[in-house]
């Protein structure tokens, strides 16, 4: 069979959805058979995400090859439940370090290397790379940002280009936004015309048009898209406001989208099986017992507006682990600068069932996050941090259980006296050379747990209601040897010369990297759930699989 390429290209404005249309057009292709895999092109000229704000950009997620990239390569995995590779995210800004690093090596033979046709090439070789590694039938590829956007241009080439080509291996979906003004009352197509028309002075025309909505497209909006924007009536395909995203494959599937782009690749129609999908979202719907969780976050404010992509990954494995446990999850953001004014706010977390202090870098709010961490150990209430999170709860123990006064990270107070948290010794070279972008411990390392930790059972054995398949799926003995592998992204790990004494005063050292011997897990005694992970298991979530520890954390806090 043919390589099949998708690309799907965005509309009007951005934030409409992109990355989980495309995630969820790859789900009905794989239900149908398909070897299906996704590409996100980003316009920045940032050689990765690693260095944008996540404020302003989103979550920065992690790829267990070590690659980090945009949110919605978090997107790809969870609704395709595989794993996405370093060759599957590019940037305008790795495009051109490609380009630049060939005409050094003279492998232009001479040529004079110019933007157009070189950089279109060497997306599309890019694009060709990442779907033969993954043996892909079909290959999906979002390109970030929007129509009308300048940096864009070079990827349209690369789309026509292709298109021009092999017309009948690619297909181009444009995901749209038409508003309903409230002091209207009636679904506007303009927009989407005039994007459909700056398009088309690209040399491209669209397939289908994804129409982005508070509500579903009418048949009367969709014979105004066919006749201005060259489309059949039946492909424009209806994409309103859902409560879950998990239901977009479904409604995707209402409007047989996968066998219709199927005919536009000259495929045979096949059958879907969303049986799983339909199980889960009818599970996301369902009024249920609440469970009540607090983020401690600190990547929230964008201006007047709170922008929860910063902790995506985080967000969906609370949903997932809740769902498949028939308890309905409701978020409650921490501000930990209030903490600092004043302590006594502190009181409001007794009203949560748990509480996750997410990863994050830097001082703001730091203190308040350790107030948390204490308010959670003393008062029982269920406590799961992440990278930082777990460094935060161990200077917590290290202070007022160990009485290490003044115990913090060497991130935060290069000069402590007890420096429980600090700098690995390659982390330390690599700064001091300012070497920033994309040198952190980054991707998945192995982790051995320790028998009979609150994780070791987490990861061994799960209730028979979850879908989550820990361990292989094998359920195994209390002495046997667990050995995981999760991802990381950080410069500093716990202090080795505190570790006996942590231990000593009650931290268990839950889980340990045996190639380097670095604490990757740490807990505490006599406490619901107290766990705290050097690394990232929100970026191994799946929407059908949730993971092992988010599972017993949600478990526990409903329990609580």
């Amino acid at each position: 069979m043919k390589r099949k390429f998708i690309f799907v290209v965005g509309g009007v404005m951005s934030s409409v959805g992109k990355g989980v249309a495309a995630a969820s057009l790859g789900t009905i292709l794989k239900s149908k058979g398909f070897s299906v895999t996704a590409i996100k092109a980003d316009p920045y000229l940032n050689v990765d995400a690693g260095t944008m704000n996540p404020t302003e950009h989103g979550e920065v997620f992690v790829t267990v090859d070590g690659v980090e990239c945009d949110q919605d390569i978090g997107n790809y995995e969870r609704f395709l439940d595989v794993e996405i590779l370093r060759d599957n995210y590019m940037t305008t800004g790795r495009v051109y370090e490609s380009v630049i690093h060939r005409e050094r090596n003279l492998e232009y033979e001479g040529k004079c290397v110019e933007a157009v046709p070189h950089i279109p090439e060497e997306i599309i070789r890019r694009i060709k790379l990442a779907a033969r590694k993954a043996k892909a039938d079909i290959t999906i590829v979002e390109i970030g940002g929007t129509i009308g956007e300048y940096q864009n241009m070079l990827f349209f080439e690369a789309i026509r280009m292709m298109k021009m080509e092999t017309p009948n291996d690619v297909a181009l979906v444009m995901v749209s936004f038409l508003p309903v003004p409230s002091h209207i009352g009636e679904m506007k197509t303009k927009p989407t015309q005039n994007a459909s028309r700056e398009l088309n002075s690209y040399g491209l025309q669209a397939d289908f048009i994804l129409c982005r909505a508070s509500e579903p497209i009418d048949d009367k909006r969709r014979e105004k898209l066919a006749v201005f924007c060259n489309i059949k009536p039946e492909n424009a395909i209806s994409a309103p406001d859902v409560k879950s995203i998990y239901d977009i494959p479904i409604n995707f599937e209402k409007e047989n989208f996968g066998n219709k782009i199927l005919n536009v690749l000259k495929m045979r129609s096949r059958e879907s099986n969303l049986s799983e999908w339909k199980k889960l979202a009818k599970l996301a719907k369902e009024e249920s017992k609440e469970v009540k969780i607090g983020v401690a976050g600190k990547y929230f404010s964008t201006g007047s507006y709170v922008l929860a992509d910063s902790y995506i990954s985080v967000i969906e494995s609370i949903k997932h682990a809740a769902w498949w446990q028939n308890l309905t999850p409701k978020l409650v953001w921490l501000d930990t600068e209030k903490y600092e004014k004043d302590a006594k706010t502190l009181s409001e977390l007794s009203k949560l069932d748990g509480v996750v202090v997410p990863g994050g870098f830097g001082s703001r709010g730091v203190e308040g996050k350790i107030l948390v961490a204490q308010y959670c150990r003393e008062h029982k209430i269920p406590y799961f941090g992440l990278c930082y999170g777990m460094q935060i709860a161990t200077i917590e123990f290290a202070r007022n259980v160990c009485k290490m006064k003044g115990a913090n990270t060497t991130e935060i107070d290069p000069k402590t006296k007890y420096p429980v948290i600090d700098i690995m010794k390659d982390q330390k070279t690599k700064l001091a050379r300012k070497e920033y972008g994309n040198t952190m411990r980054l991707g998945s390392y192995d982790c051995k747990l320790t028998p009979g930790a609150i994780s070791y059972m987490a990861y061994s054995s799960l209730t028979a209601n979850s879908p989550a398949s820990p361990a292989g799926g094998s359920k195994l003995k209390a002495e046997d040897d667990i050995v995981i592998s999760e991802r990381h992204r950080h410069r500093y790990e716990l202090n080795n010369k505190y570790r006996r004494e942590l231990e000593k005063c009650g931290l268990v050292i839950a889980g340990v990297n045996p190639e380097r011997n670095l604490v990757e897990i740490i807990e505490i005694k006599n406490h619901p759930f107290f766990v705290g992970t050097q690394f990232h298991p929100e970026f191994g979530s799946r929407p059908l699989r949730p993971h092992p520890l988010f599972y017993d954390f949600i478990q526990k806090a409903s329990d609580s």
